[in-house]
C-alpha cells in the first residue's frame, strides 16, 4: 500500500483499514470529526495525519494533544507498530472519545495509550517526550502554551497541522515565543501546512 507516496506494509494497511472501519462505526453515535468529512476519511483524515509521522519517522515518544477521533495520534501509533518501537500518549478529556481511542489502539495493536485528562493536567502527569502533535485543536500561540512544558524543558519538537491562515498565527505566536520554524507543505490539502517547531523559548515579559 502507498500512503502519501510512501510504501507501508500489508500489516500496517490492515491496521489502518480496521481503524477506518471502527471510526466509521463509532462516528455514527459520537461526534469524532465534522460530519461533512466522514466520507473522506482516507484522504482528509488518515493520509493527512500520516504526514506528521512521515516527517519524523524514527521511533520516538509522542504526546498527541486533543486526540479526538484519533487524528493524528492513532495513525502515528499504528505507523510506529511497524517499527516495533516508539509510543504515543494520546491526551483526550472527553470520556466518550477516550473510550473510542482505547478500542482503536487495542484492536489495531497500535503503540499508544490514552490519558483522559485536560491538557493542563497532562503537562504535570505525563513524562517527557520527543515529539508533540496536534490537529484542529487551537491556534499556534495556544498550542505552544500547552506544549511548552515538554518543548522547553526536554527540547521536544512540535508538529502542528495548520490551514491557510497559518502566517497570521505564526506572527502572533512570535510576539510571545522564540522558536525555529520549518514549514512543510501538505501533500493532501493544497492550502495547508504542517509547522515543525524546534528550540521553543518563552520571551521575557
Amino acid at each position: 500500500m502507498m500512503l502519501n507516496g510512501r510504501s507501508v506494509s500489508r500489516e500496517t494497511q490492515e491496521r489502518l483499514e480496521h481503524f477506518a472501519t471502527l471510526f466509521s462505526k463509532w462516528a455514527k453515535t459520537i461526534n469524532l470529526v465534522a460530519p461533512s468529512t466522514l466520507n473522506e476519511i482516507w484522504q482528509r483524515h488518515i493520509a493527512d495525519s500520516a504526514q506528521i509521522f512521515q516527517l519524523s519517522p524514527e521511533p520516538s515518544k509522542w504526546i498527541d494533544l486533543g486526540s479526538g477521533g484519533g487524528f493524528p495520534g492513532v495513525v502515528t501509533a499504528i505507523l510506529l507498530a511497524e517499527l516495533e518501537d516508539g509510543w504515543v500518549h494520546l491526551v483526550e478529556s472527553n470520556h466518550k472519545k477516550a473510550a473510542f481511542l482505547r478500542v482503536a489502539l487495542n484492536e489495531t495493536g497500535a503503540r499508544g495509550s490514552v490519558h483522559p485528562l485536560r491538557i493542563e493536567q497532562a503537562t504535570h502527569d505525563l513524562p517527557g517526550c520527543q515529539r508533540v502533535s496536534a490537529r484542529a485543536l487551537a491556534d499556534l500561540n495556544q498550542l505552544l502554551s500547552y506544549s511548552s512544558d515538554w518543548m522547553v524543558e526536554t527540547e521536544a519538537r512540535g508538529f502542528f497541522h495548520k490551514g491557510r491562515d497559518y502566517r497570521r498565527e505564526v506572527s502572533e505566536a512570535r510576539s510571545r515565543w522564540d522558536f525555529d520554524l520549518l514549514e512543510h507543505q501538505s501533500v493532501v490539502e493544497q492550502d495547508s501546512v504542517i509547522l515543525e517547531i524546534r528550540n521553543l523559548r518563552r520571551k521575557d515579559p
